[in-house]
């Protein structure tokens, strides 16, 4: 018996990384899935490779309809919305606050702030009659400076307070909203982020990287998924407007 039997959940930014292993730990519990991405191709291979019980839907998160319509997609598959994982995002350019271009930060809000926005306000309506759990993904970059990542940093705080007014207007319809927070997760987006600290180097980056860690290692997808998965499930039913840490204690040093 899985810890999800029987619920509905929606996956954003579901394609690769901590979304794609949401996907792969949430089917295996027992949810109906439906993944959220821009990359059509990937959702249609991670799809078939999970089975009947995921489906999928093509969308841009920072367009001021494709929550509306992703959330109506889930009901008229499955019948009801029971979890939701706010997850898509993105780093934006690196460097310094003096030369990343508004272009960046524009579309770093967009994608990593507007698109929770629009979700959360498409979601809360549409799980009002049932409750149910919301995960937003932030970071650790949420939670404490980030230096030549500002847009970056600024939306995962933003993300942040809007995980706490939600979890306050959730509760008396028994939604419960909280925030996922990585430490350095072994992902496409934190190689992209050691290319731009270290274009000739990144490796350095890397290392760089793993010695603030306490724990010595970056993360990997599956155990911030596993923090998602309780989150999602009834063991954290008294859960709700926190931060929760998936850092290997980077936070402590």
């Amino acid at each position: 018996m899985g810890q999800l039997d029987g619920k509905t959940a929606v996956i954003t930014g579901a394609a690769n990384g901590i979304g794609l292993a949401a996907a792969e730990l949430f089917v295996a519990e027992g949810a109906r899935l439906l993944l959220i991405d821009l990359d059509e191709a990937a959702l249609g291979d991670i799809s078939g490779h999970l089975g009947p019980n995921v489906s999928y839907h093509v969308a841009d998160v920072s367009q001021a309809e494709s929550a509306g319509r992703y959330t109506r997609d889930a009901i008229e598959r499955y019948g009801r919305i029971d979890i939701a994982i706010l997850n898509a995002g993105i780093e934006g350019d690196v460097g310094p606050i003096g030369k990343v271009s508004l272009a960046t930060f524009d579309r770093v809000m967009a994608v990593n702030l507007r698109g929770v926005w629009l979700g959360l306000s498409a979601l809360m309506p549409a799980m009002k009659a049932g409750g149910g759990s919301i995960v937003i993904t932030s970071s650790i970059g949420g939670l404490k400076g980030t230096p030549m990542l500002a847009p970056y940093g600024a939306s995962k705080h933003a993300v942040i307070g809007l995980m706490k007014s939600a979890a306050v207007e959730g509760a008396p319809d028994r939604i419960r909203v909280n925030t996922v927070n990585p430490g350095p997760i072994d992902t496409r987006m934190i190689g992209a982020i050691e290319m731009g600290r270290n274009p000739s180097d990144p490796a350095a980056a890397r290392r760089a990287g793993v010695t603030r860690i306490p724990l010595q290692r970056y993360g990997q997808p599956a155990e911030v998924a596993a923090m998602m998965l309780f989150l999602a499930s009834d063991a954290s039913s008294f859960c709700t407007g926190a931060t929760y840490q998936v850092d290997g204690g980077s936070l402590s040093s």
